[in-house]
């Protein structure tokens, strides 16, 4: 059984007004990223977290097609505390687990199988694409002091998918040593176990400003 969780707890702050629930093309963000989830055949269950002031809403989209959700929970503070409650609320017949970002609407069907195919059989593995862009490196004024090397850099996408144990104890220790993890990477990385990329060829931006919006509705059907 493969279940994914979606975290969708975040405060928006950069956005200036809740991004999960900004119009793309029509649809509230958070409800087309359910839609992928909901529409893949590689996943059984749907756990979402979110905030208080959501909750409401995303019952009424499990009643009119999002099926799949079977449990709503409150996130926390920081990020890693909404994985961890999330894990919490698994099925217990749950062997695979993916994790993404509800402010990610474009992933798609076929590369969200992909991710747990490759996790099957390699444990732990993240949505990703190589950095093309040249980087540089800024003291504090701004100013540009040297390059940085972008072979074999990649940049993190979701969703991130484990077999379920590996990350249940990757997330136990992190509570346990009181870390502070942006992404499930880090937290398996802090037992040091490997993880694996799974490139990414399609668009699957981050809704993070008001102009990503902008930007993602270039890439809608």
């Amino acid at each position: 059984m493969t279940s994914a969780i979606i975290v969708a707890a975040g405060s928006s702050r950069r956005m200036g007004f809740n991004k999960l629930m900004a119009p793309l093309c029509g649809e509230p963000v958070l409800r087309r990223t359910l839609g992928v989830f909901q529409t893949c055949a590689a996943i059984d269950e749907i756990i979402v977290v979110t905030s208080d002031a959501l909750r409401m809403e995303i019952d009424v989209w499990r009643s009119s097609g999002c099926e799949k959700i079977t449990q709503i929970i409150t996130g926390g503070a920081e990020r890693h505390l909404s994985v961890h409650a999330g894990l919490q609320a698994l099925n217990p017949a749950c062997d695979i687990v993916a994790v993404h970002d509800g402010a990610r609407p474009l992933i798609s069907v076929h590369q969200i199988t992909r991710c747990i195919e490759a996790a099957r059989t390699r444990a732990a593995v993240a949505c990703a694409r190589p950095m093309t862009e040249t980087l540089k490196r800024c003291d504090s004024d701004g100013r540009i002091t040297d390059s940085i090397d972008r072979a074999n850099a990649w940049i993190m996408e979701t969703p991130q998918v484990f077999h379920r144990e590996l990350l249940v104890r990757a997330y136990e220790a992190v509570i346990r040593d009181s870390l502070l993890v942006t992404d499930e990477v880090s937290a398996v990385q802090h037992l040091g176990e490997p993880v694996f990329v799974v490139e990414n060829s399609e668009p699957n931006p981050k809704i993070t400003f008001p102009a990503d919006i902008v930007l993602a509705e270039r890439f809608v059907d």
